[in-house]
């Protein structure tokens, strides 16, 4: 007698393209190795890293799933060997390597946390990608403290509007560039003293003149292109520069004179390709310093748009058109 293989409902990329090529399919349901759980998805995050991967620019690590989604919620149903938190049964949310899309997805054990107090699937759902990289890059790589000015490039992102919660709840003065005034209202209410129109005023006389031209201790960048060297212009002296995207591209022509006049830090990150355990430590250091900020209020994702999982073609158009914070996808539940 032949068992039938679980089967599960999934989005690939069947070939690289705009949002149209994403496609709802059946898939085998996968199952957990040593160091593994199965999760029971009910949303997903939707993220620009999804979004390059689509476009063929971003493929997914070696053993990682090809199905797209960085950032998971929802029940332990299945536990690999040598796993002893989580449970079955436990509500959690994980940062994942791809496969989010979909209605079970695989998860590193380490990378999982529980939901935070007064958490749906979809709040919790809109935490991994964009918390796990704000803390690793703001308050690791750029080694933010409390008393120092930070500068978030793209603020109503996802990442964004992250970021400068976290600086303010830190003791940070938070600068954010934004495109329009009401984005620049948004960066304000959750906690932005200065936000920027990048379309209306130059970003680095605003803040040269805001910090009688000391300049911006740590800056974290998501543009690239010509803002590059714009950073090295508005940074202090021993300023760190955290790129973690280049939306103008990587490639630009820069004077290095002030990297080494200032003595600069330009360093940068990505997070996806992380080992587990590195990925396990960011938990841990999360569920220390940042969870309990979201289970008592403090802080909070900031969410544009839900749609169901097979409308994930219409949660990629939004996330290429005018939004703020996070897209997501109900998968289930």
């Amino acid at each position: 007698m032949t068992v039938p293989i679980a089967t599960m409902q999934a989005i690939e990329i069947p070939a690289p393209g705009g949002p149209h090529v994403l496609r709802l399919v059946s898939r085998p349901q996968p199952r957990p190795a040593a160091g593994e759980v199965l999760i029971q998805v009910e949303a997903a995050g939707v993220n620009r890293p999804d979004a390059l991967q689509r476009q063929g620019g971003y493929p997914p690590p070696p053993g990682a799933s090809d199905i797209p989604g960085l950032e998971v919620a929802g029940t332990v149903v299945e536990v690999g060997s040598e796993v002893a938190i989580p449970r079955l049964g436990d509500r959690v949310t994980a940062l994942v390597a791809g496969g989010g899309y979909a209605e079970y997805c695989l998860a590193p054990a380490g990378s999982c946390l529980p939901f935070p107090d007064g958490y749906d699937a979809i709040r919790a759902a809109a935490l991994p990608e964009t918390f796990f990289t704000a803390w690793s890059n703001v308050f690791d790589r750029g080694a933010l403290r409390s008393g120092e000015t930070f500068l978030v490039h793209g603020g109503t992102s996802g990442i964004g509007t992250a970021a400068i919660q976290l600086a303010k709840a830190r003791g940070a003065t938070v600068y954010a560039t934004a495109g329009s005034d009401d984005k620049c209202a948004v960066c304000r209410r959750l906690g932005a003293d200065i936000a920027i129109n990048y379309r209306e005023a130059d970003f680095v006389e605003v803040l040269k003149e805001a910090t009688d031209r000391r300049g911006v201790d740590v800056i974290l960048d998501m543009v690239g292109g010509d803002y590059i060297e714009r950073n090295y212009e508005v940074a202090a002296i021993e300023g760190r520069i955290v790129q973690i995207a280049f939306l103008r591209g990587p490639k630009t022509t820069v004077n290095f004179n002030k990297l080494m006049l200032k003595r600069l830090t330009h360093t940068g990150a990505t997070l996806r390709v992380r080992e587990p355990a590195f990925k396990a430590s960011l938990a841990r250091a999360l569920y220390t310093e940042v969870w309990p900020l979201l289970s008592a209020g403090t802080i909070a994702p900031v969410i544009d748009s839900v749609f169901p999982l097979a409308a994930a073609a219409e949660a990629h158009a939004r996330l290429e058109a005018d939004h703020v914070g996070k897209i997501m996808l109900k998968v289930g539940g």
